[in-house]
């Protein structure tokens, strides 16, 4: 049988680990198939180091990060605060892997983040969406907000409590980012136990059906 596959859009590397990378631990250990889709190398972080060693640096921590959750990762080169701008070079690249994979749900970021990149992921999962042969769920999970006002829409639990330390493995495979990422860090403890309080478990991610 053809195993279930699972997207996750990411805007820079560490954004899929720190949005949802229990869930994705947590699926890969039930035998789904999970693609994290990152669509900037994050060359302005190091901005005193050339572009092709911060490239080289950030996708070697994913690559390790991917291995410690059990997921896949493509990179695609948007450039930082050029990504609505930008899309139109991979488009099509993108929805080819798409109708190829065809996943059943796919988690993007919040339009509600402050991060201008991470809304820009958003809009672009918008009109991904409208093209895509095969529609998937979309989820929508947070980094840089503190909290979501989408309580319209139907909220999606997931229980990591078994994937919790996977989830802090893999985020600590980012060495370059300890200080980029002590910030969401506080939000990710913070959501995690929200959401494992509301499942009754110890840990738990937290995402809005927005599709």
């Amino acid at each position: 049988m053809t195993k279930e596959t699972i997207m996750v859009f990411s805007a820079h590397s560490d954004d899929f680990v720190i949005g949802a990378g229990g869930t994705i631990a947590k699926y890969t250990e039930e035998g789904k198939k999970v693609i994290a889709i990152v669509f900037s190398y994050g060359e302005k972080s190091h901005a005193w180091l050339q572009e092709k060693i911060v490239q080289k640096m950030r996708v070697a921590e994913t690559f390790e990060a991917g291995n410690i959750l059990g997921c896949k990762a493509y990179f695609f080169n948007l450039r930082e605060g050029h990504f609505t701008e930008d899309f139109h070079k991979i488009e099509n690249k993108l929805l080819d892997l798409i109708n190829q994979e065809k996943p059943t749900k796919l988690f993007t970021h919040s339009g509600e983040d402050p991060h201008p990149d991470h809304r820009a992921v958003s809009k672009i999962t918008q009109e991904v969406y409208e093209k895509v042969k095969t529609k998937p769920e979309v989820y929508i999970y947070s980094v840089w907000n503190p909290i979501s006002f989408k309580t319209k829409h139907p909220s999606l639990y997931i229980d990591i409590s078994k994937t919790f330390s996977k989830k802090l493995a893999a985020l600590n495979s980012f060495k370059s980012q300890k200080i980029h990422v002590a910030y969401p860090f506080v939000l990710l403890l913070y959501r995690s136990l929200k959401a494992g309080f509301k499942l009754r478990k110890l840990w738990g991610e937290r995402f809005f059906k927005i599709k």
